[in-house]
């Protein structure tokens, strides 16, 4: 099991992300929050296993929709985001209620943040953080993330989603999350928005999560495979890059290959 292996190695946290069968997706996402579903039962499992282990989750409607995106759509494509808001913050609930330590929504809906924390203090679950992703941007590197998932995407993410080129909104999202109750703030990507880790990490005393995300570690394998670069230091380099811009918790793919790295172990 790839937990046990990480834990050797001296890494205890983890995110899950799930990919549940198709005939469980509908347009309005209610798998998301079945207190048997896939997430449930997976950190039930995990902290009967392993006690000691923080499990973040994601909050968003993407894995659970026949439309594939993080919320409601409405017929004529427009996202609906209080509908949205409504279902996530059963979603956080449910995962609240399995053992989850850290709910992370990465919906991006406006709000959400207010109104997830209310839930789960109404539910009991004060001492469960939320990692807001406060700057996600509508990102091309997401690409082999969506392949692996079999993402069936119907029209463009861009309404809720931030564009690349805009800088001064991530600011903005900065002080909704953190008058709304974020206890972590993160930024998705992480290396071409190494200026956005450091320009929150200057403006906000929370902690700052940066996400290495699918596009980037692929890019690195695939220069070692071909020989093109040293796999190894280029990952390590990408890490440190991210933790020199101001992050202090670095969600990545390579997790278990750098923690083997810094423990001295050979790939």
């Amino acid at each position: 099991m790839q937990v046990a292996k990480a834990r050797d190695v001296g890494v205890n946290s983890i995110v899950l992300f799930p990919k549940v069968p198709d005939a469980l997706k509908t347009p309005t996402g209610d798998e998301a929050y079945n207190d048997y579903g896939l997430v449930p039962r997976t950190i039930r499992m995990l902290k009967d296993k392993f006690p000691g282990l923080v499990i973040y989750t994601d909050v968003a409607l993407d894995p659970y929709s026949s439309d594939g995106h993080d919320g409601i759509v409405r017929e004529d494509g427009v996202i609906m985001n209080d509908e949205t808001v409504h279902q996530l913050c059963k979603q956080a609930v449910a995962q609240a209620r399995a053992g989850a330590d850290v709910v992370s929504p990465s919906d991006m809906m406006d709000g959400r943040v207010g109104a997830i924390r209310g839930a789960l203090d109404d539910a009991g679950f004060q001492h469960v953080l939320i990692m807001s992703y406060t700057a996600k941007y509508a990102s091309s590197f997401y690409g082999p993330f969506r392949e692996a998932l079999d993402s069936n995407l119907f029209g463009k993410n861009g309404s809720y989603q931030m564009n690349p080129a805009n800088y001064r909104e991530a600011l903005v999202e900065v002080h909704e999350d953190e008058s709304e109750g974020a206890d972590i703030l993160l930024v998705k990507p992480g290396l071409p928005y190494l200026h956005i880790i450091r320009q929150i990490r200057d403006n906000s005393p929370l902690p700052i999560a940066a996400y290495q995300v699918s596009g980037e570690y692929s890019m690195i394998k695939a220069g070692g495979i071909l020989k093109m670069i040293d796999e190894e230091k280029v990952m390590m380099e990408s890490l440190l890059c991210l933790r020199r811009a101001g992050a202090d918790i670095i969600l990545t793919y390579f997790a278990l290959q750098a923690a083997r790295c810094l423990c001295g172990e050979k790939r």
